[in-house]
């Protein structure tokens, strides 16, 4: 149930006498489409009620382009890869990539509080369970035979601890806008 309907309910018992008798029957284990004998009596029978037309559906927007917004947002994301960089030195470019990776690991560390798959480092030795899930650990190399395996890790992984993308309140024409258009007025 959803607290709209709720308190939609709310002010048609407060308001509407039949609607509060047949409230009234209902919770008291009667027979709820029979009126009152009050009611039937001093009302004239009412125009039934007009259907109220579908709400419009709620804009959906893309959890992808959603993340894509907040990267760009805070941290300038999508104007560093989108930008030609051929124009600028490398010392240019490992500057303003320093400042867009800082922003974007912050961004990424709210929403997804991504932490390593394991706390083993790179380089260590590492034995599979016998059963191999490939969304966890990818095999590479000189793979034969059944597991377990054994081998040195060359990636730790990651994952998400949490997954808290926001939640999109804008229009449908605008559902896949990265970045708004930003108009300086002078």
């Amino acid at each position: 149930m959803s607290i709209g309907l709720a308190i939609q309910a709310f002010f048609k018992i407060l308001f509407n006498r039949e609607a509060a008798a047949a409230y009234q029957r209902l919770t008291s284990g009667e027979a709820v489409d029979q009126p009152t004998p009050a009611a039937a009596e001093s009302t004239p029978a009412e125009a039934p009620a007009k259907a109220q037309a579908p709400a419009p559906p709620k804009p959906t927007r893309s959890d992808a382009i959603g993340l894509l917004a907040a990267l760009q947002r805070e941290a300038r994301f999508v104007d560093l890869v989108q930008e030609s960089l051929d124009a600028y030195s490398d010392e240019q470019v490992g500057a303003a990539a320093r400042d867009v990776l800082r922003d974007t690991k912050k961004v990424l560390d709210r929403m997804f509080a991504i932490a390593p798959l394991t706390d083993a480092e790179e380089g260590d030795s590492m034995q599979t369970p016998a059963e191999v899930d490939p969304g966890q650990i990818r095999l590479t190399g000189n793979v034969h035979g059944d597991a377990p395996f054994s081998g040195t890790i060359a990636h730790h992984g990651w994952k998400a601890a949490k997954c808290e993308l926001p939640r999109w309140s804008g229009s449908p024409e605008s559902d896949r806008v990265i970045a708004p258009i930003e108009l300086e007025i002078a």
